[in-house]
């Protein structure tokens, strides 16, 4: 089997990495499926082995945010907490482009901790990085105006996806950065007139880099 990029990237564990795939099952999904969604039981662990995922929050008045993206060879550590202490999902994970997805059963997270430390290792590594971007979004909501945050978001998509095209509406980009679709419609128009972006239906294009 070639390897993926989990294993050529994450673990390099043979052994471990055959374990992950004998006890998970390989699931493909279309750009806007929910692999998980906020209140539901968290019965397995959902490890990218192609594409992407972002990980969503909704605040009690309705209102999305974005709390990071999951890429190939990554995990949702929300996942991995909420499963191995039975609680149930306090986050929404949704398809951001087509992706497969490794289904690991939360019995066996909690044994490969036990019979592999590299295993281990990657749980902390992934808690890390979403510890630094949770501290990230925190310092972007509390000191960082909306067209700043609306304009990063958009250089971090097109990093991401490798393209300076991005297709997404409005609507979508509100919901990711928790504010209304009229103020960011407002925003990008503005961020046009500058010369930062060229605007289409359903479409931006980036001219400018960060």
């Amino acid at each position: 089997m070639e390897k993926s990029i989990l294993e050529s990237e994450f673990i390099s564990s043979s052994e471990l990495m055959e374990k992950l795939y004998e006890s998970g099952v390989l699931k493909s999904y279309k750009e806007g499926d929910i692999i998980l969604d906020e209140n539901s039981s968290i019965r397995s662990i959902p490890i990218v082995m192609k594409g992407m995922m972002k990980v969503m929050r909704t605040e009690e008045d309705g209102r999305e945010i974005l709390l990071y993206y999951i890429k190939a060879g990554e995990s949702c550590i929300m996942s991995f907490l909420g499963g191995m202490h039975n609680e149930k999902s306090i986050v929404k994970a949704e398809v951001e482009e087509d992706t497969e997805i490794l289904f690991l059963p939360v019995d066996k997270v909690s044994l490969f901790i036990k019979e592999y430390p590299e295993w281990l290792d990657y749980i902390f590594r992934l808690y890390h990085k979403r510890f630094e971007e949770l501290l990230d979004i925190i310092n972007a909501i509390a000191f960082k105006k909306v067209d700043e945050r609306l304009l990063n978001l958009l250089h971090k998509k097109s990093e991401i996806l490798n393209t300076n095209t991005l297709i997404i509406t409005h609507e979508q980009l509100a919901n990711e950065l928790g504010t209304a679709r009229v103020v960011v419609s407002r925003l990008l128009k503005q961020l046009e007139d500058s010369g930062k972006l060229k605007l289409g239906r359903n479409k931006i294009i980036l001219l400018e880099t960060i």
